[in-house]
């Protein structure tokens, strides 16, 4: 079957033909780990996860190369660094305080993801791990004349590359008036963009050509993707917040380093998220990560809610929302238990061809009663059992068990009145009591 991807570069859906079907490679902008990441975060690895399985699917598991990074230098991250390094008495590098930092937050975001069902990529490289193909790509663009060095910096001359900006879509004006621009002395142009930067001795850096330092974002992404699938790659995937300035200076420097080469044949990206309507911010309040969320939602309702939206569509999260998913799966799980290699029926696999069309590929399941086909998107892999221990999760179970100790002895006493009120006011909380002969029982009604 025909796989057709929505391509950013060219804003059409394309016929999906890889460079070699014997080694198909995608690379996704991974999370920035100064923190736990957001339920924004978790959109793109559910996304892609599904398209890796597609292409796994198509091509066969051991042809498909997945790789997502970790940011693990950036600003945010080198002053919690220097701050923990100031305060701690063993004198120990920088560079392993910032390692002992990430560590924990990444370690955090893995577990997190494979409770959304997503599997795991082929390769999840860290940046500091990359920083010597980084230096050699810098010193690549300085030969060739795309960058220059000025004042411990290193700068991407962007009027040297005269498609800058067809990714976005946007001229070199239209970019100026809506970026944030550094107007430093040291840059032959506003728009020039760093490449490498200077680190003060109490900041993580590394020993360069320009002094000690640390390699600027854009640069980070494709240093690791050189070094783990080569020069153009298949796919490149991430965010929307990403195509301008992140992604366009990706593809800016590795044309650059790489003789005009493309970067990637396809770029795809998913939308935005907003929580209840609006804008995630902390200021606001309704900042929330994924990690919180699964403390009170299972990974699969989670995962099946960002699903019911097209990726590429802006996307509300909302408990109501949330709500409705667990109802359907659990509708689901009393029509079938999971396999473990379940087929992809027809219907579905050509939704999920057609530009990862998963409502389209959700609505076939629906219309079906074999419903395990929904392990094409990585559904249906936990267990009736399990959503139903989710969901006493959410509910006072103390306040059950003495409400159904105080039915029990209001029947004991032969006070069927009471008995029944106390029934009655649980099934109207969602809760389901069953009588046996071993003693009574409850679970959630949905």
């Amino acid at each position: 079957m025909t796989i057709r991807l929505y391509n950013t570069m060219t804003r059409t859906k394309e016929e999906f033909v890889p460079l070699d079907a014997n080694n198909v490679r995608m690379y996704v902008c991974g999370p920035t780990v100064y923190d736990y990441a957001h339920i924004g975060n978790a959109r793109p690895a559910i996304v892609f996860d599904v398209l890796f399985r597609l292409l796994r699917h198509t091509y066969g598991a051991g042809h498909v190369t997945y790789v997502r990074n970790i940011t693990d230098i950036d600003d945010k991250i080198n002053a919690r660094a220097a701050e923990r390094a100031k305060a701690d008495q063993r004198n120990i590098p920088i560079l392993d305080v910032l390692r002992e930092i990430t560590e924990v937050t990444y370690g955090v975001y893995r577990s997190d993801v494979v409770a959304l069902g997503c599997l795991e990529p082929n390769y999840m490289p860290r940046a500091t791990g990359h920083v010597t193909q980084m230096i050699a790509m810098t010193e690549n663009l300085i030969v060739a004349g795309y960058a220059y060095a000025a004042e411990g910096h290193v700068l991407f001359r962007v009027k040297k590359k005269a498609d800058y900006g067809k990714l976005a879509r946007r001229s070199l004006d239209d970019m100026i008036a809506g970026a944030r621009i550094d107007v430093a002395p040291y840059k032959e142009d506003p728009m020039d963009f760093v490449l490498w930067k200077p680190s003060t001795p109490d900041q993580p850096g590394w020993s360069s050509p320009w002094g000690y330092g640390r390699p600027g974002w854009h640069l980070e992404c494709s240093a690791m993707i050189e070094a783990t699938m080569g020069e153009t790659i298949d796919i490149h995937g991430g965010g929307i917040d990403l195509v301008f300035p992140h992604h366009e200076n990706e593809v800016a420097q590795s044309e650059g380093a790489h003789h005009g080469h493309p970067l990637a044949r396809f770029w795809m990206h998913n939308g935005f998220l907003n929580v209840e309507g609006e804008k995630m911010s902390k200021s606001l309040g309704n900042f929330v990560t994924i990690n919180e969320l699964l403390k009170d939602w299972p990974g699969e309702v989670l995962r099946f809610n960002m699903l019911r939206t097209h990726y590429r569509q802006p996307m509300d999260w909302t408990v109501a929302g949330m709500t409705e998913s667990w109802k359907t799966l659990e509708k689901w799980y009393a029509v079938t238990e999971p396999l473990a290699d379940p087929p992809i029926g027809e219907a579905f696999l050509e939704a999920l061809s057609d530009d990862l069309n998963t409502p389209a590929a959700i609505a076939a399941l629906h219309s079906g009663t074999e419903h395990e086909l929904a392990g094409g998107l990585g559904l249906l892999g936990f267990s009736n059992v399990q959503l139903n221990l989710a969901a006493k999760k959410l509910v006072d179970e103390g306040a059950i068990l003495a409400a159904i100790a105080a039915r029990k002895a209001a029947r004991a006493r032969k006070d069927f009145k009471e008995s029944d009120r106390i029934r009655d006011e649980l099934l109207a909380q969602g809760i389901v009591l069953k009588d046996s002969a071993q003693g009574t029982t409850w679970e959630i009604k949905r």
